[in-house]
């Protein structure tokens, strides 16, 4: 009887290599696009704007700067749908309000490379909401200068944000714990997330996510980015 080969657990290399496209300055381009175009669909996002327009709106501008192609869906969340898990479908209807809060998160490719990028904004001034949102960057911020200066695994950078989040009184949603970003495709190569890497993720190979939401309350912030060292977030 012949014997099935052993399996063999994926190494850092294995994870981390890039397909034939790749080019680290082209990936510091679509991720300056990326940042560009979330803050113009901010801008865009007016108080009595229904959701499922606002999505159309960002698909339209992502389409008028070459980024028509996303690896995954385009999320704008209005004040309870940003509470939604990634791939969530969102309450339809949901009006952004005077005084309330939104989320981006886009992942388009420019030509063979992807993007990957979130954060949220307020249309008002609410406390609860400005906290909420400063939050959700100061944890990113926090994980990324802990990658930064330790060896920390991708799982160890998670269990730190999960303790971030929770000193701060929020809950991180795990369902969104960073993940792979290389010329397109990435699936190609790694779909899983970083939380569960048991290696120090390389530099601007992935992306730290970071959503957050209340206790009780129905509303939560998101930001994402690249991970990369200071000088790139000056």
């Amino acid at each position: 009887m012949t014997s099935l080969p052993a399996l063999t657990t994926p190494t850092a290399e294995d994870l981390e290599r890039n397909g034939p496209a790749h080019d680290p300055l082209k990936m510091l381009e679509v991720r300056r696009l990326t940042r560009d175009a979330i803050h113009r669909i901010a801008a865009a996002c007016k108080p009595g704007m229904v959701e499922e327009d606002a999505v159309e709106m960002a698909k339209d501008l992502l389409a008028d700067s070459q980024m028509l192609r996303g690896w995954h869906d385009v999320y704008v969340r209005f004040g309870s749908n940003t509470t939604k898990t990634f791939g969530a479908p969102s309450d339809p209807g949901v009006v952004l309000g005077e005084d309330d809060i939104f989320l981006i998160d886009i992942g388009p490719v420019w030509q063979q490379w992807e993007g990957d990028g979130g954060d949220t904004f307020l249309t008002g001034s609410r406390s609860d909401f400005k906290r909420c949102a400063n939050d959700a960057r100061d944890i990113f911020y926090a994980v990324r200068r802990h990658w930064a200066s330790t060896g920390a695994t991708g799982r160890q950078l998670y269990e730190f944000a999960v303790q971030q989040a929770d000193e701060r009184g929020w809950v991180l949603n795990m369902d969104l714990s960073g993940h792979r970003i290389s010329d397109f495709p990435h699936a190609a190569i790694h779909e899983g997330p970083m939380a569960e890497l048991d290696f120090r993720p390389a530099r601007q190979v992935w992306v730290l996510e970071i959503h957050i939401r209340h206790p009780s309350e129905p509303y939560g912030a998101f930001f994402e980015d690249m991970l990369l060292e200071d000088g790139f977030f000056a």
